[in-house]
């Protein structure tokens, strides 16, 4: 197999995490997720002549130490993790401007 398999994870990395977290990236800059997504993209890809497989470890890595942080962010400033709840304390936090419905 060839890089059918880093495309193949990376694809589902990036449709589990935009669909989970998006309640997290509401304001977020189109070009930030793009680039972030990128940048994890070409490392991998990058890696896959020079490692093979073994350049699934940057996703890896990279969502881990997201997930983790993550975590432990929304833990200590009593956000939701799953939801972003209550989202108005979470705008606040990451410095967003509250629509005003």
């Amino acid at each position: 197999m060839g890089i059918e398999l880093e495309l193949g994870v990376l694809l589902a990395l990036h449709l589990v995490g935009t669909s989970v977290l998006a309640p997290f990236e509401a304001e977020t800059s189109p070009w930030r997720k793009i680039l972030k997504w990128t940048v994890i993209t070409a490392l991998t890809l990058g890696l896959v002549p020079v490692v093979g497989h073994g350049a699934l470890w940057v996703p890896t890595l990279f969502v881990s130490a997201g997930l983790v942080f993550h975590l432990a962010w929304c833990r200590r400033n009593g956000i939701d993790a799953l939801r972003a709840t209550p989202r108005k304390r979470y705008y606040a936090l990451r410095g967003w401007t509250w629509p005003d419905a």
